[in-house]
């Protein structure tokens, strides 16, 4: 089956919408994904609940934990699983 240069699939759709999200994204990448914005109501979805998710998440301002941190808690569950063992 050939395939077509302008015309993607859905999931080739998605994985173009996270891309473009992060601006990974190509310029031909973004105008294939524009074109099947355009008569797709799935990529159209799609593209709108990754916009209001990326825009939730940038606006919650998440702190992760540093590595020492993490190291530090992972050591604490090790030590407490350890515990409950014996």
């Amino acid at each position: 089956m050939k395939k077509n240069l302008l015309f993607i699939s859905c999931e080739e759709a998605f994985e173009i919408c996270d891309k473009s999200q992060y601006n990974e994204a190509t310029l031909w990448e973004k105008i294939k994904l524009n074109i099947r914005y355009t008569w797709c109501q799935f990529t159209r979805a799609y593209v709108k609940k990754n916009k209001k998710l990326t825009k939730a998440i940038k606006a919650s301002n998440i702190q992760c934990l540093n590595q020492n941190e993490r190291q530090a808690l992972q050591e604490q569950l090790d030590s407490q699983l350890k515990n409950l063992m014996h």
